[in-house]
């Protein structure tokens, strides 16, 4: 169940969606509206169209912060505090999303991941 903020953010999307869309300036480029269609009209059609299509576009990153301070999961070594021989090489160890995709993000902390357990890497003295 979609928190109901989420819920009417992403009908509102839809709606300006279809309103930019109908604008004289996209009238020679635009024969119809094909999603979400002559048919959706009412606040439930709106909501049960949300429901149906809704993705999250977002990179979740965070949920094993990489840090030293009492929130952090893993160490800069990537290590997961408490447990030997466990470490998160993920998007997850970033402590806050990064301005950019997180793709190239993801690949140099396997990367740093790998030469850390290679012995290929300098390791930072402990905090």
């Amino acid at each position: 169940m979609p928190n109901p903020y989420d819920l009417e953010r992403a009908i509102e999307a839809v709606k300006i969606s279809q309103e930019i869309m109908a604008q004289p300036a996209f009238k020679p480029f635009v024969l119809r509206e094909h999603v979400p269609g002559d048919k959706v009209r009412s606040k439930a059609d709106y909501e049960n169209f949300a429901r149906a299509v809704g993705r999250s576009a977002y990179h979740p990153v965070g949920t094993c912060k990489m840090g030293s301070d009492e929130w952090a999961v893993v160490d800069p070594n990537l290590r997961v505090h408490g447990i030997d021989g466990l470490r998160v090489c993920d998007s997850s160890v970033m402590p806050s999303l990064i301005s950019s995709n997180t793709n190239a993000a993801s690949i140099m902390i396997g990367e740093r991941a790998a030469d850390l357990i290679k012995g290929n890497a300098i390791v930072p003295a402990a905090a």
